[in-house]
């Protein structure tokens, strides 16, 4: 069977670089399901996280903050500014975050910081649900 070059990339450092048969990521529009063979797409992702089916059948799973997705027929290249393997989320540091960032929204007038603070809020919400589904999946394993 064909595989995918899939790359996860984000503003620091490569977080996944290796072949898949399939990969799962939030589209824009809704998931996204990518096969070998996946008819060239780029698309804005929104946050969530990126599944990677490896060809021995492992999975890998990585939150990403949103970012910009490249399909080629054999390769996926996800882009974002935040990437974070799904073993080093913490779903209570991105909780606590959010405390932070929600008590920022209630103290800032300025329209533009509020779009900022707003922004940040909707990442770590998507973070935190991140952290705490595949936490759950752990736990079934």
């Amino acid at each position: 069977m064909a595989n995918l070059q899939v790359d996860v990339v984000s503003a620091e450092e490569s977080i996944f670089a290796g072949e898949a048969t399939f990969v799962t990521l939030p589209g824009e529009s809704g998931e996204l399901g990518i096969l070998p063979g996946h008819t060239p797409l780029i698309s804005r992702i929104r946050p969530g996280t990126v599944k990677v089916v490896q060809a021995d059948g492992t999975e890998v799973n990585i939150f990403v903050a949103g970012g910009i997705l490249e399909i080629q027929p054999g390769a996926v290249t996800v882009l974002s500014d935040t990437a974070i393997r799904a073993e080093d989320l913490d779903e209570a540091k991105a909780l606590e975050a959010r405390k932070r960032a929600e008590e920022a929204l209630r103290n800032t007038k300025d329209k533009a910081d509020i779009a900022v603070v707003e922004a940040e809020l909707a990442m770590l919400a998507a973070q935190a649900d991140a952290a705490r589904r595949l936490s759950q999946l752990r736990r079934k394993h």
